[in-house]
């Protein structure tokens, strides 16, 4: 394909240079001397004719994310990269619709197509002024998926499910583009690619996927936006996949570009380009490293900020020695041109949609939108009768959460916000009782005396130790788990942070990219306190600075100082948090009680989650509430499955939400009574345990069972899950031409949405298979007694699953469990699909095979970049390490072994029916001078036999095996 679209444009290129030499006439509205600005022109025309125009530095001045303006054609700067998660980010007020997994949880892809129309037109809505940072090109949506909850971005992606993932961001990216890929709205770029879902060393740990994860799990989030022309490219991760940086992943152009025939624009996550010769110590040169992503797919460089001098600089080098050609440049540059050639950017009047202006942000509609997207993203956990509430009697609205809204890094600034509080306020019309239920503490120095104080006003002050008891002295001390605390001052309600120098009361909440407001209160032997920083900065392998905090000045300044020297502070309570929220909840007729996860804190980008349990003071808090008030309802407002300890057992009525953005508030309320019906269901498995989850490390959700797919725990709440105010009858199922139906019936007194979710199982295969896969879901919205036929679409060719022994796709014959239902394992209707397929033939292994399509594997085993251009071999860490490779004919009876390895010295055992079982053969080799340099070694075979038999390759420690035969 792209040789291909380059050939088509130089022939593209010689005919309008022909044209133009006849001097042929070009219509009115098109400058005569600039055909690449003709509108009436195919998108490939005018691209050809524009790069034909640029000279060398030109082109290669347009592959970083900062691309300069041309004057002398015309051209304006262009940029790569403003942040439309949920929203338009770090340009100003815009609309903030809920967190994308939110988002996700209304299973609603038209509701998401119009939160992506909203999104894409606000974005349009900067381009008069052109903010800094603005651009058309959007690094959204995320849809890395979400196979393990303590994964520190959760909140951005969409859900552990590929199939859901798929759905939800084609809504949400055909909503962007604006649905036609020849006129862009906007141009959504797919984050990051690939099986980017660990924080924790995430540029040096290489995600390992054996192909049947890579193909049928992480690869298909992936796939659907860009088969459907619902996003214009992808953003290379940080991570390394099987050894290789994703930003040289060859992929980018052998795998993704077959998934659509229109050019895609391929970014480089920040500062990834440098990583390949910083940390990831993958390339020596820069220049190599540039001109290695640019041959694997790379077209535009996020690195050195603003400062395109290095990147051009490295391509240039690259040129000159010979690592690139100057068609590699074309092609990059090309693929760029094509996305601002269909953004309209050289039409008359920017084109079809460069009239949209700031009228648009925070629209009213949006609004509407907003609280829409946020009543629907809400998941029903548990109710035993008591919402919805009623309207009349008295309420009391309590908790950490209870009357604030925070923003994640991701959130564009909120244009206003409803608290939970203000919302029931709203709705009820009349004040409700309140108490956030947090400690306000006083830290008093024991050894001077002395209290820690902030300053008054907005701009607060450096704290001191100082003499003063009252307001400047007191802190409302926020516990977010994990033993992390804010400091908000009491005396002007803004949060202590530090600033590099001092700690000041002047943050209006935690936030930044080092989120500098996090404490540890830490109890010591004598029943003092020492302060302790625990900002994100601090576990940043640069910060060699003390951690606590101290008088460090003769005025009583707090700085950090060594443990020994760090203050020990007795807490004073000056108000019980708790026993605030009892006295506000006690005789009244309900209480509602909202806690939950501050966003910056315990789980961001950088930051894996350590737990998934709430906050303990937050546990506690529920539990005297509940106590002093049995008719509690308790609102769990975070980003992402949470193990809820023995609560969900304990309260009555119990509501999920992420943060759900400005119209948080409003959407709650209008749940909470009854004017809208929950409808949002769970995107991901909410374990009961942290046992129940293996290394956040292990990929390989096949074996290491995770996800509901292969999960075979009882979980807290499955995938798929949530309530509603109504109940719903399933029929039978009954097969049609494209899928199946089933006829759903409301059986109860409200109207409500049902999401009806498909599922399949193979009862039998030759591979490890799914307990339950989502095939197809279909939201339904009924009035009461109201019954629908329900039509969920599946083809034979869904039930596909990659099989190792040939590298392609196969769909088994057998017989298939077609499963409808409530959630995963809410299943209502079922039916029997007898498929007529293939049968999987025994594994040849004369022919040559690659080690990675093993069946199984042993301790020890790794998957690793077979050469740092493309490939990938198996490692292993440790004698004895072993390979399965099941099922195999050996024909007449296998006589020779060979194999290509790399690496010491060292044997490739061949062993029939186990690891330990009877040896065949053994392959010797000396050693190669690396790790990429392959030898090929042989062994003869003894005893093979004629039958099948599963092989088993045992390797020993250090080896590489790249590919095997047996002959």
């Amino acid at each position: 394909m792209k040789g291909k679209r380059r050939g088509r444009r130089t022939t593209l290129l010689t005919a309008l240079a022909l044209i133009a030499g006849l001097g042929a006439t070009v219509p009115a509205h098109a400058d005569p001397a600039y055909p690449f600005r003709d509108p009436d022109l195919p998108v490939d025309a005018r691209v050809t004719d524009l790069l034909g125009r640029l000279t060398l530095d030109e082109k290669i001045s347009l592959l970083h994310q900062y691309e300069p303006a041309i004057p002398r054609l015309g051209i304006q700067s262009f940029r790569t990269g403003t942040e439309a998660l949920h929203g338009v980010a770090w340009l100003g007020r815009a609309t903030v619709f809920p967190q994308a997994l939110g988002l996700a949880s209304t299973w609603d892809p038209a509701l998401i197509r119009q939160v992506g129309s909203a999104v894409g037109d606000e974005a349009r809505g900067f381009q008069q002024q052109r903010p800094a940072g603005w651009g058309l090109n959007l690094w959204a949506p995320v849809v890395n998926l979400l196979r393990d909850p303590r994964w520190g971005r959760n909140e951005e992606g969409y859900s552990e499910d590929p199939h859901l993932t798929g759905a939800i961001s084609t809504a949400y990216g055909t909503g962007l583009t604006g649905g036609d890929p020849d006129h862009l709205k906007t141009a959504p770029t797919l984050k990051h690619f690939l099986a980017n879902n660990n924080e924790e060393h995430r540029d040096t740990t290489s995600s390992e996927l054996r192909p049947r994860v890579l193909k049928e799990y992480d690869e298909q989030a992936f796939k659907p936006a860009i088969e459907a022309d619902a996003a214009t490219g992808v953003m290379s991760s940080y991570n390394l996949v099987n050894g290789r940086p994703d930003t040289v992943n060859p992929a980018l152009d052998d795998t993704v570009r077959t998934w659509t025939g229109r050019d895609l624009l391929n970014v480089t996550d920040a500062y990834a380009p440098g990583n390949l010769v910083g940390s990831q110590r993958y390339y020596g040169t820069q220049a190599e490293a540039d001109a290695a992503a640019l041959k694997a797919g790379i077209d535009s460089f996020t690195d050195n900020d603003t400062d395109a001098g290095p990147t051009t600089a490295a391509v240039r080098s690259a040129l000159s020695t010979g690592l690139l050609k100057e068609s590699d440049v074309d092609t990059a540059a090309g693929h760029i041109l094509s996305i601002r050639v269909r953004l309209g950017e050289f039409d008359p009047g920017g084109g079809k949609y460069g009239s949209i202006d700031a009228s648009v942000i925070d629209s009213p509609a949006h609004r509407k939108l907003a609280r829409e997207a946020a009543a629907e993203a809400a998941v029903l956990l548990k109710n035993d009768g008591t919402l919805p509430l009623r309207k009349s009697g008295s309420t009391a609205v309590v908790g950490p959460l209870s009357d604030t809204l925070y923003a994640d890094w991701y959130s564009g600034t909120l244009p206003y916000s409803v608290t939970p509080k203000e919302g029931i306020e709203a709705k009820l019309g009349t004040p409700v009782a309140s108490s956030e239920g947090v400690d306000r503490i006083a830290l008093k120095d024991t050894a001077t005396g002395k209290y820690v104080t902030a300053g008054t006003g907005d701009a607060g002050a450096p704290l001191k130790e100082t003499t003063d008891s009252g307001l400047p002295a007191q802190f409302d001390a926020f516990d977010w788990g994990s033993g992390i605390v804010t400091l908000r001052s009491a005396a002007n309600g803004r949060y202590v942070g530090y600033n590099w120098s001092n700690f000041v009361n002047d943050q209006t909440q935690p936030g930044g990219w080092f989120v500098q407001q996090q404490f540890r209160l830490e109890r010591q032997d004598d029943g003092t306190y020492l302060l302790r920083y625990a900002g994100y900065e601090t576990a940043e392998s640069w910060w060699s600075n003390p951690v606590y905090l101290g008088p460090t000045g003769t005025d009583g300044t707090l700085g950090l100082v060594p443990k020994e020297q760090a203050a020990h502070y007795a807490k004073d309570v000056v108000r019980d948090g708790v026993a605030d929220a009892v006295s506000a909840v006690k005789g009244r007729d309900r209480a509602v009680v909202v806690v939950g996860s501050n966003p910056s804190i315990n789980g961001r980008e950088a930051h894996d989650r350590t737990d998934t349990g709430l906050a303990p003071t937050q546990e506690a808090l529920v539990r005297a509430v509940r106590k002093a008030n049995p008719h509690t309802v308790v609102i769990v407002e975070n980003s992402y499955p949470t193990t809820l300890g023995a609560l969900q057992k304990e309260v009555p009525a119990l509501l999920w939400t992420t943060h759900a953005g400005q119209e948080t508030g409003n959407a709650l309320a209008d749940l909470l009574y009854g004017d809208a019906n929950p409808s949002g269901r769970l995107t991901q498995t909410w374990y009961r345990s942290d046992a129940d989850l293996p290394s956040i490390l292990d990929y390989d959700i096949i074996r290491s069972g995770r996800t509901y797919q292969y999960f075979k725990g009882r979980a807290l709440y499955p995938f798929g899950y949530g309530l509603s105010y109504t109940s719903f009858r399933y029929g039978g199922l009954r097969k049609v031409s494209d899928g199946y139906e089933v006829r759903v019936t409301n059986t109860g007194r409200r109207s409500g949405a049902e999401v009806v979710q498909l599922y399949v199982h193979q009862r039998a295969s030759r591979d490890a298979q799914p307990l339950k896969q989502l095939k197809a879901f279909e939201r339904v919205s009924l009035k009461p007694g109201e019954t629908r036929t329900v039509r969920l679409r599946v083809r034979a060719s869904d039930l596909a699953h990659w099989d190792v022994t040939r590298s392609k796709w196969v769909v088994e014959t057998g017989a298939y469990d077609v499963m409808a239902g409530a959630s995963a394992t809410d299943i209502r209707a079922r039916a029997t699909w007898a498929v007529h397929g293939e049968t999987i033939p025994p594994r040849d292994l004369s022919r040559t095979t690659r080690a990675e399509n093993f069946d199984d594997y042993g301790s020890g085993i790794h998957l690793v970049d077979e050469s740092k251009a493309a490939g990938t071999a198996v490692s292993a860490a440790s004698d004895g390490a072993w390979l399965e490779f099941a099922d195999t004919r050996l024909g007449s009876g296998a006589s020779r072994f060979s194999a290509r390895v790399a690496g010491p010295a060292g044997t490739v055992e061949v062993r029939l029916g186990s690891p330990t079982g009877r040896l065949i053969g053994t392959a010797t080799t000396g050693g190669t001078g690396s790790a990429y340099d392959y030898a090929t070694v042989g062994a003869r075979l003894t005893a093979a036999g004629k039958d099948r038999a599963d092989v088993y390759l045992v390797l020993s420690e250090g080896l590489r095996l790249s590919t095997f035969s047996l002959r």
